[in-house]
Parts: C-alpha cells; sequence; structure tokens
C-alpha cells in the first residue's frame, strides 16, 4: 500500500507539473500577498480605531478631573470642606481610571506603529515579488516562444511531427501507385493480363487489323475508279473471299505466230 502511494503521488506530481504554468502560479502567490497585506491594513485600521477611541474617553475623563478639581476648590473657598473632600475624592478615582487608558492607549500606540511598520515592509516586498514577476513572466513567455520556434525550425515538435507524417504517407501512397501503374502498363503490353471487356489488343493483332482495313480501302477504291470508268463491273473486282482478282485472267493471250 505504501508503494502504491508513493506511486500514485509521484504519477500525480508529474501530471500536476504538466498542467502547471508558472505565470498562473506567480500570479496566484501575488494575489495571496496583495491579500495579506490587506489584512494587515485592516488591522492597522483597527488598532488605529481602538487608540482614537481611548484618545476620547482619555478626554473626557481628563475633563471630568478638571471639573471635580474646580468644584473642589470653590467648596473649599465656601468652606465647605467636606464637599471638597467629597469633589478630590471622585477626581482621584478618575485619574487612576485615565491612569489606565493611558497605559492602554500607549500599548495601542506602539501596537499600531508596529502594524503600520509591518504592513510598508510587505508592502514594499510586494512590490518588490510584482517586479520579479513581470520579469519572470516575460522572460517564461519568451523562452516558451523561442522553444517552439525552435522545435519547428528542427521538426521535432508536435505539429509539425504530424505534418511530416502525413507528406511521409503522401510520398509512399504516391509511389506505390506510380509502382503500380507501371507494372499494370508492362503486364498488359505483354499481354500477361487479358482484358476481360475484349478491348484491348496486342501489337500483332493491332497490325493485322490495320493491314485488313488498308486493304478494304484499297478495294473499295478500285470500284469507284471502275464504276467510274464504265468499264468493268464492280463484281469483276471481287475474288473467291472478297480479296482482290487475279490480273492474270483478264490478260489477253496473243498466238506465238
Amino acid at each position: 500500500m505504501k508503494r502504491m502511494g508513493m506511486i500514485f503521488r509521484a504519477k500525480a506530481n508529474k501530471a500536476l507539473d504538466r498542467a502547471e504554468d508558472p505565470r498562473e502560479t506567480l500570479d496566484y502567490s501575488y494575489q495571496k500577498q496583495l491579500e495579506l497585506l490587506q489584512e494587515v491594513r485592516r488591522g492597522v485600521a483597527d488598532v488605529a480605531t481602538s487608540r482614537k477611541r481611548l484618545e476620547l474617553q482619555l478626554n473626557q475623563l481628563r475633563g471630568q478631573s478638571d471639573k471635580l478639581g474646580d468644584q473642589g476648590k470653590k467648596a473649599l473657598a465656601l468652606g465647605r470642606e467636606d464637599l471638597a473632600r467629597e469633589a478630590l475624592t471622585r477626581r482621584s478615582a478618575l485619574q487612576q481610571q485615565v491612569s489606565d487608558l493611558e497605559t492602554q492607549h500607549q500599548t495601542l500606540q506602539a501596537e499600531e506603529d508596529k502594524l503600520t511598520l509591518a504592513a510598508q515592509r510587505l508592502q514594499a516586498k510586494v512590490d518588490a515579488f510584482r517586479t520579479k514577476k513581470e520579469t519572470i513572466k516575460a522572460t517564461y513567455t519568451a523562452a516558451q516562444a523561442q522553444t517552439r520556434i525552435g522545435e519547428a525550425f528542427s521538426g521535432i515538435s508536435e505539429e509539425m511531427g504530424d505534418v511530416g507524417m502525413a507528406i511521409q504517407r503522401a510520398e509512399d501512397k504516391t509511389q506505390e501507385l506510380q509502382a503500380r501503374s507501371g507494372a499494370i502498363d508492362e503486364l498488359l503490353a505483354s499481354g500477361a493480363l487479358d482484358d476481360p471487356t475484349g478491348t484491348s489488343k496486342d501489337d500483332l493483332t493491332a497490325e493485322l487489323d490495320r493491314i485488313s482495313s488498308g486493304s478494304d480501302v484499297d478495294l473499295e477504291l478500285e470500284r469507284m475508279k471502275a464504276e467510274l470508268a464504265g468499264g468493268t463491273t464492280p463484281q469483276a473486282l471481287e475474288g473467291g473471299t472478297g480479296g482482290v482478282q487475279d490480273p492474270r485472267q483478264d490478260t489477253p493471250k496473243f498466238d506465238k505466230q
């Protein structure tokens, strides 16, 4: 099971490597950094809001403390020491609250300064990463284009390989058809193949047909001459088998005397 799991993870990792685009990965990382920077900025805003709220409370408590101090003075001036003591007692309680709020304010101020510095540093890193990201993407795109051009020129790319195989198959089929056509012509010329339609003839038969056709033409010509001359009838020109009659039969015989 461990071996199967390792094989599965190896194949999955290889598939992910083929499917991964470094440019998309860089864009995703940059987006995550922007989200982190936004969270830090929201944290700074929240701390600043809390600090501002404490400042308002401090100002309110300080105002109440000053008011109680003035009331104690007036009561003491009027001879009401008891009222003056009560005012000073309340003022002392307010002073304790003011002291606690001041401590919290200082803590929030320090936290705000820390988060502000962290946000500034993170902003600088994000800007540097963005510049580096664009540089890497441009370099990767150029290298990818150069690789494709090189593969196209060398013929090792998948597209050019398919084109080359198609051309090779076309050439092979063309050569096969040419060889088959030449072989059929040679067999027909030698008479090795009989034409089932009866339209194909060998050289000897074609020559005999040509001679026979020429004889028929000559015979027809002689007949036409005889008819025009009004002499020998066309029947006299016919032989026993349709050939030309031997001219020695019409030659007159002379006495040796």
